[in-house]
């Protein structure tokens, strides 16, 4: 899915991501580690660990994306499957952990045929 389709004006908006997601703003942030002030608040959306949050969840699920043919299903699988080689953590828990990057090169991994 296209970037554009997650934001508004240029930034990441918490609503339409969760519109597409078919869940709340509220349950966003709290898959992104950020409280509901974070997307309640038009300063604090606007912030630089907000939108450095929805952009790596975002990043993540349009990655895999393809694999399981929905934003839908892949969000579910942000939230719910454990990856291998980060002691049964889920792609949400690292992003919550400041470890985007690490899911993002666990998936590049795998596109190369590195099996973890």
């Amino acid at each position: 899915m296209s970037l554009a389709q997650y934001s508004d004006q240029g930034l990441f908006a918490p609503n339409k991501i969760a519109s597409v997601f078919r869940t709340t703003s509220e349950e966003i942030a709290r898959a992104v580690g950020l409280g509901k002030d974070a997307i309640q608040r038009k300063d604090r959306v606007r912030s630089d660990k907000t939108q450095r949050r929805l952009r790596e969840m975002v990043e993540i699920v349009n990655k895999v994306e393809p694999r399981f043919g929905s934003a839908l299903i892949a969000y579910a699988w942000f939230r719910s499957e454990p990856l291998p080689g980060f002691s049964g953590q889920t792609a949400m828990q690292l992003v919550r952990a400041g470890r985007a990057e690490d899911v993002m090169d666990f998936i590049d991994a795998l596109d190369a045929g590195v099996y973890a």
